[in-house]
């Protein structure tokens, strides 16, 4: 059976939003049922976003409540009609002209939750400047106003294959306490959300560490 593109992120959702077995998952994500539960502790897979295979195409709501009726059952892929996107080639991040005002929104949302990202990622990731990554999170941007922080995903200005694989490179080089610190103040954001609109600054990994955020 084929697996789902990115099994990490389709196996972080099926967690946090169904009620299938670790053995489900597992088989379907072809990863081990120990791994699975290891996901679901918080021990691995730390900072991955979790990825929607029905939004994908690659299972239906009435497959996944099939199985969760059933433990012994197992997913079944769904027929994908559309081909997979193809990896991106190097250069310049081409961005349509329709999806070039959302920048700032998905900045914001990166700044926000992703603070271990250097200048560097988020202007490869989104195809914009440091000068305008600086403008949003020091709310100095001509438009601040209407700034409000949206996934960068949804906004169509990245894939989630990017988007994990530059978070997994920036927390590879932090230390185990700064790691700490952002998994710290991620679980305190979901105890306790902040109001948007509340918020005066939004954190850099400058802040937070004390050093500078344009590193690659």
């Amino acid at each position: 059976m084929s697996q789902p593109l990115m099994p990490k992120a389709t196996c972080v959702w099926l967690i946090e939003n169904t009620a299938l077995t670790f053995e489900q998952i597992g088989d379907f994500c072809n990863m081990h049922a120990l791994e699975v539960q290891a996901v679901a502790d918080g021990e691995v897979a730390q900072g991955i976003i979790g990825r929607d295979p029905i939004a994908a195409g690659e299972l239906t709501r009435q497959e996944i409540s099939r199985c969760e009726a059933d433990p012994s059952a197992r997913l079944k892929m769904a027929k994908i009609a559309t081909p997979r996107a193809a990896e991106r080639t190097k250069g310049p991040r081409y961005t349509a002209m329709a999806k070039r005002q959302d920048k700032p929104d998905g900045i914001a949302w990166l700044v926000r939750n992703h603070p271990e990202l250097s200048d560097a990622q988020i202007g490869k990731l989104l195809g914009t400047t440091k000068n305008t990554i600086n403008a949003v999170r020091d709310r100095t941007h001509w438009n601040s106003a209407n700034i409000k922080p949206r996934h960068p995903v949804d906004l169509g200005l990245c894939t989630y294959l990017e988007l994990n694989a530059a978070v997994e490179k920036a927390r590879a080089k932090l230390t185990p306490e700064e790691r700490a610190a952002i998994e710290q103040r991620e679980r305190e954001q979901e105890e306790q959300p902040e109001p948007e609109e509340k918020r005066d600054t939004i954190p850099s990994i400058a802040e937070l560490f004390g050093r500078p955020g344009g590193e690659d």
